[in-house]
This record gives structure tokens, sequence and C-alpha cells, in this order.
């Protein structure tokens, strides 16, 4: 922990007192360069663009709820007072009780039925969650398969997939089962027991969350005319012939994050469709206990970091 200047906004930008951020596996993949799904040529882009060294940016975190403190002259979208949420994407920063971004990046205004700390834990997640989804154009009555479904990505998917109408099997350690029952899967399976790939069931849609099991099993459990969504890195573990042999989709597009997810978000999560799950909370002081956390791997849903004012001048 060290003591920073507080950012100035420049003309186009607000300055944001941040309460609440959320640590997701990324942030700490970033922090050790540990990219395990990632080809030699795409981890050799980003050690350049992020420091060869060392890292250029010293604050990580890419998601953030607060309020607006100042804005600078040319700003109109935002006031102060206004409470905002916002992904930081790789500008980073979001670890620290100042944050200044430009008013036409990733934020809006935070969901109005929702915390601080509950709005932290959306922008990221639920971009991409809501990303997927709407590629998979799912469909009342089919079947839906999310492989991960426990974490920050999964917990959303499951919720956006059951309000279309789809029938959800979660994919999950034993522990994130009442969990997922109580946001709505219908059936559950425990991938240190069994794998999914080897049951008989098929399904219209797998979300592959996690991106560890073999290709070829998941084209064996989708449906003729399935389609099926690789959440993290690119399809790279098989061939892709047998998907286009059985009319089948295979989508692993990377997540444009914007401002009209957030929106779409935001009204989705005031309409009651979804809401957050978060594991536990901890103060910004701890913030090294938190990675251990989060890289431990288990967490339900979301792990949030709050941020102490009552220090500020």
């Amino acid at each position: 922990m060290v003591e920073v200047p507080r950012p100035i906004p420049k003309d186009n930008e607000i300055l944001i007192r941040n309460h609440a951020t959320t640590v997701v596996l990324g942030d700490c993949e970033l922090r050790g360069f540990n990219f395990p799904y990632y080809s030699v040529a795409l981890k050799l882009l980003m050690r350049i663009g992020f420091g060869i060294r060392g890292p250029r940016k010293k604050i990580l975190g890419q998601q953030l709820a607060g309020v607006v403190e100042e804005v600078g002259m040319n700003v109109t979208l935002f006031k102060p007072g206004d409470e905002v949420f916002a992904c930081t994407e790789l500008g980073l920063g979001a670890y620290a009780e100042y944050k200044t971004m430009s008013e036409n990046e990733v934020i809006t205004t935070k969901p109005s039925n929702m915390s601080f700390e509950e709005a932290s834990t959306i922008p990221v997640g639920g971009s991409e969650a809501l990303h997927f989804m709407k590629l998979a154009e799912v469909q009342k009555g089919q079947s839906v398969l999310v492989n991960g479904a426990g974490g920050s990505i999964g917990t959303i998917a499951v919720q956006l997939a059951k309000s279309n109408g789809a029938e959800v099997t979660a994919v999950d350690s034993a522990g994130k089962k009442d969990m997922l029952r109580s946001i709505g899967v219908d059936h559950f399976i425990d991938y240190k027991k069994e794998f999914f790939t080897e049951r008989d069931e098929t399904y219209d849609v797998i979300f592959d969350v996690v991106g560890v099991t073999k290709f070829s099993g998941c084209m064996n459990s989708l449906n003729e005319n399935g389609t099926y969504l690789q959440g993290n890195g690119t399809i790279s573990r098989g061939d892709k012939s047998t998907a286009k042999n059985n009319n089948m989709s295979t989508i692993d597009k990377y997540t444009d994050y914007s401002t009209d997810l957030l929106v779409e978000l935001r009204e989705l999560i005031e309409a009651g469709t979804i809401r957050t799950v978060i594991d536990r909370t901890y103060p910004l002081e701890q913030m090294v206990e938190v990675h251990r956390f989060v890289e431990k791997g288990g967490k339900l849903g979301n792990v949030v970091v709050t941020m102490d004012h009552n220090n500020d001048t």
C-alpha cells in the first residue's frame, strides 16, 4: 500500500471517488504475467504493451463503482454526485481510491437497486456473459450447459439463459451447488466427480467459460445445429471441421467492452432479471490476501474490495 497523488481530470475526463472494485482471475494473471491459454505471439504482444522489464501501469484493477467527484470543463454526460460503475479495460487503475476516466470510456450510471459493492462486480463478468449469450441467441426450451458456472461470468450467464426460457445445466465444484441452484440452475454436475463430456446428455448451447475441456468432447456433447461458445482464449484445442459437418457454430470472439453493454446490464438488473453473487468482501489494505484467495480458485461468484475514504482531506 502506498500513497499516490490524487489524479486531476483533463477537460474531457471525470474524477471518480471509487467505493468498490472486484478482483477477477484475469487480474491475477496480469499481475504475474501468467496466461496459460494464450499463444506465444499474443503473450509477446502483451509483454510489449504492458512493459518489458516491469509493468508500465502500477495500479491494477479493471472494474469499479463509485461517485463522480469532479468533471472536466468539456464533460457533458456526467456531473458531480452521479453514482457510476465502469470497466477500465486495459487502462486499469481500479485498485485505487480515485480514478480518472474519459466520459466516453466504458462507464455509465450504476443500477439504482444495487450497492456500490454489488455494482462493482458487473462490468467485466457481466459484459462477458451478455456478449456470449447474445451471440448464442438462446431460445425458450433450449438446453444450455455452462462449464465454470460458479464464477463472475458463469453466474450471470446462467441467469441470462434462464431469463430466455432455457433449461440450464451448471458444471462446477460441489461447494457451489446450492448457490447455483439459488440463481435458477436446473441440473448440476460436479466436475471433480465426472466429466460432462462423458455423459449421455447433449445440449443446444455449451458455454465453456474455463476453456480446458477437450474440444472434441464438447462437440460430442453438442446437438446438431448447436452452438459452442469459448469464453477463455480462442478455440485451438481441436478440429473445427467436426462442428462444420454437423452444422454447429463455434464462437470465440473476444468481448468488445462497451457502454451499450453496461447500459443493457443495468436495465436487466433494475428489471430484476439478474443479480450478483458475492463470496466475500475485503478492505483495500488486504489486497494481497484477496489475490491469494482468488488465485487458489473456488470462489463463489465474486470477491469485492472496498475503499476507506475516512481519512480523505
